[in-house]
């Protein structure tokens, strides 16, 4: 089983519909999926609650009072909380094969951001690379110098940069609908998935 873990102590940097696209692209693939939410606002599973029964299934697990038994699955994916308590972020990273972490071009996520992955760097797992860390600039507009800056902070820090998405109003229709991308066909659903592709491959080079 792989797990991966969608992380940042920032709200609002798109930690939920990172974790929905991953676990309906890896559902997509033909992969036994779970999504297990970690946050109380259970956004995940309000989301797998509306994810129509002809999409690809996903086990929906809630973790919002803390990490359970994980299924035998293939693939899951974990909504991490906004709000880390003390060790919270030690205990959510001890299970996972990948964190990913999901920043947004703003002067508030990088703080957010630098704190959280100098937390992780200090995980002895981390450190050996027996767990991988990847960051994902988020609802980037292309040539700003918001998504210059996010860049240039991202590549201050040592970890990869799993994958760049741009910011597209088409997300918050898919919530609504519970689905990712990876559940559509199309040319223009091809173009939406390409730019989650790279953030797949990063976490598949650990399966």
């Amino acid at each position: 089983m792989l797990t991966v873990v969608v992380a940042n102590t920032k709200g609002g940097c798109g930690k939920t519909t990172t974790a929905t696209q991953l676990a309906s692209a890896f559902a997509r693939a033909g992969l036994t999926t779970a999504l297990a939410d970690a946050d109380r606002q259970r956004s995940s599973l309000g989301w797998l609650e509306r994810r129509p029964s002809t999409a690809a299934g996903i086990r929906g697990l809630d973790w919002s009072k803390g990490p359970g038994k994980a299924p035998a699955v293939e693939r899951l994916v974990v909504d991490g909380p906004a709000a880390l308590k003390r060790g919270g972020i030690e205990e959510l990273a001890e299970g996972a094969d990948v964190v990913v972490v999901p920043l947004l071009p703003s002067a508030f996520d990088e703080a957010a951001t630098a704190a959280l992955v100098a937390k992780l760097a200090a995980l002895k797992p981390v450190r050996k690379g027996k767990k991988a860390v990847g960051l994902l600039a988020n609802r980037l507009k292309p040539r700003s110098r918001a998504a210059q800056r996010l860049d240039a902070f991202c590549a201050e820090l040592d970890h990869p940069l799993a994958g760049r998405v741009a910011d597209r109003a088409a997300y918050a229709d898919l919530a609504l609908d519970g689905l990712g991308v990876f559940d559509l066909d199309g040319a223009k659903a091809r173009s939406w998935r390409a730019d989650w592709l790279s953030v797949v491959a990063f976490c598949e080079a650990r399966a």
